[in-house]
């Protein structure tokens, strides 16, 4: 009872970070009028939230080695508290923008602390793949979910309930937390904290997460654009010398060498920025094209949310039937396949049964692709090092989004040129059919996968 009880908790925790995602999408007008944002500067609101959990992953994860799962888990989950509450009661868009950038350090504490929960409470095998199933139907739904409960709350709340609704529940995990989760034990050697290499390894990536979601709007060549590059380059490379130099590096040299956990990372790249770009175009073409509410944007994703969750769960049983690597295959191809229809089905006028076919395909794909990949990331890793590689494994999740997304965004617009539906459907279809391509070539990565299993 304890351990369902235990991963209730986690799953519910993957849930607030999930939603925290597209939540606020629906709620951007109401909120860029509320607070006089200009139509520039509203991006933020998302962007601030991206940018710092990007960049603050890896130092999440070694935080939760270091100074212990569970505290680290009821510290991030007040983070989230309070700073939903100050979000809900902010009268400025400066403090708005501050408080997602805060949500978004909560979030690079408690997804790796999460995670590493789950990979040493379950013993690695069928517990361990069916917790990350219940974890992952819970924070792939919460993807889509996001925006129908966003939706919801907007039209009968105003926008400030997005943010009040994390309030209870992240306390709720806090206290939840400290209750059901073994309790942290002493050090157990030396290790120290990599002041160094935290400091170099988070101001490195956050600067890349913030050039490639600000370098698309001011433009690649832009002071602003060419400086954060100059400064992630330099930042990176600073990082590449210290951990190379450190008694306790932030990121162990044995990490790096373990081939399951780069091949996750690829992936979670992969994955990223394709499945998770698309809730923005598909939020640009319910509510820009066919001009739904935020209600009714909300309610079109329910069956994504439906299906991702089902399909976490064929994960699950896919793994214990052909294999992790078979299984992530098949999810990249049904995803692939699914996009390919999706983009067919998008039209200025048609039917949302049109799009069901092709919905259905990538719930489906992206519900087994998500469990497949944690369980790879977590596969053959001791415990002492499960935070590090859970921050590792969601860095590159997150910085492949924000790639992804990024140059989605560039190609869409390049080619929907002008304010008419005609042409923003145009670049919303081609972004569609863009992301179907880069699902079909992370198929030949799960090939080597399988390859790379064989051979350990």
């Amino acid at each position: 009872m304890r351990a369902r009880l235990s991963l209730l908790v986690l799953a519910l925790a993957q849930l607030v970070i999930a939603l925290d995602y597209n939540i606020v999408y629906v709620a951007l007008p109401d909120i860029g009028t509320g607070l006089g944002f200009s139509p520039h500067d509203l991006q933020w609101v998302v962007s601030a939230y991206v940018v710092t959990t990007g960049g603050f992953l890896l130092l999440g994860g070694r935080t939760a080695d270091l100074l212990g799962r569970r505290r680290t888990f009821v510290a991030a989950a007040l983070v989230y508290a309070g700073s939903s509450l100050v979000g809900g009661l902010s009268e400025s868009a400066g403090v708005l923008v501050a408080v997602r950038a805060v949500q978004g350090i909560g979030g690079s504490l408690l997804f790796p602390a999460t995670l590493a929960l789950i990979n040493t409470i379950y013993e690695e095998g069928p517990a361990r793949n069916r917790a990350l199933a219940v974890w992952g139907a819970a924070g792939a739904g919460g993807l889509c979910f996001g925006s129908l409960l966003g939706g919801v709350l907007v039209e009968a709340f105003g926008w400030p309930s997005v943010f009040f609704v994390n309030v209870p529940v992240a306390a709720a995990l806090a206290w939840a937390g400290r209750r059901l989760f073994p309790a942290d034990g002493p050090r157990t050697g030396p290790r120290r904290f990599d002041v160094a290499g935290a400091l170099a390894g988070t101001g490195g990536i956050t600067l890349l997460v913030f050039l490639m979601v600000h370098a698309p709007e001011a433009g690649w060549d832009s002071p602003s654009a060419l400086l954060s590059a100059a400064l992630a380059v330099t930042s990176l490379t600073v990082f590449a010398v210290v951990e190379t130099r450190a008694r306790d590096p932030l990121v162990p040299a044995r990490l790096l060498a373990h081939r399951g956990l780069v091949a996750a990372m690829t992936l979670t790249a992969l994955y990223s920025a394709t499945f998770s770009s698309l809730p923005y175009f598909m939020t640009l073409y319910f509510q820009n094209v066919r001009g739904c509410s935020a209600f009714a944007t909300g309610l079109a994703f329910l069956v994504p949310a439906v299906v991702t969750a089902l399909g976490t769960r064929a994960g699950e049983l896919g793994v214990a039937r052909v294999g992790v690597a078979r299984m992530l295959a098949g999810g990249m191809m049904l995803g692939a396949g699914g996009a390919a229809a999706l983009g067919l089905a998008l039209t200025g006028d048609g039917s949302y049964l049109l799009l069901l076919p092709g919905i259905v395909l990538l719930g489906l794909g992206q519900g087994a692709a998500w469990t497949g990949m944690w369980i790879v990331a977590a596969s053959g890793v001791a415990a002492e090092d499960q935070g590090v590689a859970s921050g590792m494994a969601s860095t590159t999740l997150q910085v492949g989004g924000a790639v992804g997304l990024a140059l989605l965004v560039a190609l869409s617009s390049g080619i929907g040129q002008g304010s008419s539906d005609d042409a923003l459907l145009t670049g919303i279809r081609m972004a569609v059919f863009a992301i179907a391509a880069g699902l079909c070539c992370a198929v030949p990565l799960t090939l080597a996968l399988r390859t790379t299993q064989t051979s350990a």
